[in-house]
């Protein structure tokens, strides 16, 4: 398949092939480069679910109907399933099951281990569960990352640079060279990976470190956390951080999942999400380039 994007023509693989291209693809159909993280805290799901069966599954179900058209990708944390033991395990399958073999899946897991250890993490969610990526630290080095890049058509989410406070305790260390420690994982770890199967979290909240970031790494994707709830602004992840196949995915997940508390609380969610892509639209026409 061909789609074009301002000029430019690019030819799309088949879909069960979620390489860059067909998340391209996914992404000029929708005209959307959103992420929905499905993160269904217990205490925060409308009052009326917890009659359900499996009130975990029943929300997102319900979010899942009213936003897959404006969706390109979801990310469930699994810290909001693991915590409830097997039947949260078994809701986060049911969940992974039920979203559209079309849209891209994130285990937001964030693993990092050596050897045997980070290849049994792989397993468990490429083989096992069947997500199409998973987040991963890089703390560790490259022993801990190469087992999950070994997996044919999986994808790995290199933390790089995140939005939380913290991130200065150590991302921003300059070695004996000057060079910051975020940039020497963007740098380093393109030699183990490639814009096929190795993208990048890059917090929304500072421009001009999404800017440094695209610098570095011109080609491959960036999942972007902190837009909405943590202060990210959207226009400026766009215009610092887009790229010819728009090298996107941002997520929201309480700026939509949580729009409300009640009985709607699902067309809330799709109200938030049909906002974020229509104002998507307007930076893939400005930035796309």
């Amino acid at each position: 398949m061909v789609v074009k994007c301002h000029g430019f023509f690019y030819f799309c693989p088949n879909i069960d092939i979620m390489d860059k291209l067909a998340l391209f693809q996914q992404i000029q159909q929708k005209s959307s480069f959103l992420c929905i993280g499905l993160d269904p805290a217990v205490e925060k799901i409308p009052a009326h679910l917890h009659r359900e069966a499996d009130p975990l599954f029943a929300f997102n179900k319900a979010i899942i109907d009213q936003t897959a058209d404006y969706a390109v990708a979801y990310k469930p944390n699994i810290a909001f399933y693991e915590a409830l033991g097997p039947k949260g395990w078994e809701s986060l399958q049911k969940t992974l099951d039920y979203i559209p073999k079309d849209i891209f899946t994130i285990a937001d897991a964030k693993r990092g281990d050596i050897g045997n250890t980070s290849k049994l993490y792989a397993k468990t969610f490429f083989e096992y569960m069947d997500f199409d990526s998973v987040t991963v630290a890089p703390y560790m080095g490259q022993d801990s990352v190469s087992p999950f890049l070994e997996f044919e058509g999986k994808w790995v989410i290199l933390l790089a640079l995140t939005s939380n406070e913290g991130s200065e305790n150590f991302q921003q260390f300059k070695n004996v060279e000057g060079k910051v420690l975020y940039q020497e994982v963007l740098t380093r770890s393109q030699r183990w990976g490639n814009e096929n199967n190795l993208m990048y979290v890059i917090g929304a909240t500072r421009g001009e470190k999404i800017e440094d970031a695209r610098r570095l790494a011109p080609g491959y994707f960036f999942l972007v956390p902190g837009v909405g709830a943590q202060g990210g602004s959207l226009e400026e992840v766009a215009r610092y951080g887009m790229n010819a196949t728009c090298g996107l995915l941002v997520n929201s997940s309480r700026g939509v999942i949580y729009a409300s508390s009640g009985r709607d609380f699902a067309d809330a969610a799709k109200r938030e999400a049909i906002a974020l892509q229509q104002e998507m639209v307007t930076y893939l026409d400005r930035y796309c380039r």
